[in-house]
């Protein structure tokens, strides 16, 4: 079980985003097309985070062109270059799936005002 841990600690980053449920964040991912590769951003809400250590994962949320759309990024993975946060939400549960089934300015989250 120790090997296990050690490859575990070796593969975590260094400097993790700060970022909680209910943030609108940018999220900056590699992607590869043939040889060539390029930085696609994908911008939405946290709706999830789960698990922890190097397992861990967040869910982003946005509407595109009427349909939504929800990515989930490993935290830690080498293709997920930079997490940025445009917003910061101010909710009170730690999943917001309740999001899917709201439309318009319902399914907005609440800014919060530091």
């Amino acid at each position: 079980m120790n090997a296990l841990e050690t490859i575990a600690q070796s593969s975590l980053k260094a400097e993790l985003p700060q970022f909680e449920i209910g943030d609108t964040v940018r999220v900056s991912v590699k992607i590869k097309e043939g040889e060539r590769e390029r930085t696609q951003a994908f911008e939405g809400t946290v709706i999830a985070k789960k698990h922890g250590g190097i397992a861990e994962t967040f869910t982003v949320r946005r509407v595109a062109h009427g349909c939504g759309v929800e990515r989930v990024f490993p935290l830690h993975s080498p293709h997920v270059e930079k997490v940025e946060v445009i917003r910061r939400g101010k909710v009170r549960r730690s999943k917001l799936y309740y999001l899917r089934g709201k439309v318009g300015k319902a399914a907005k989250v609440k800014s919060h005002i530091q």
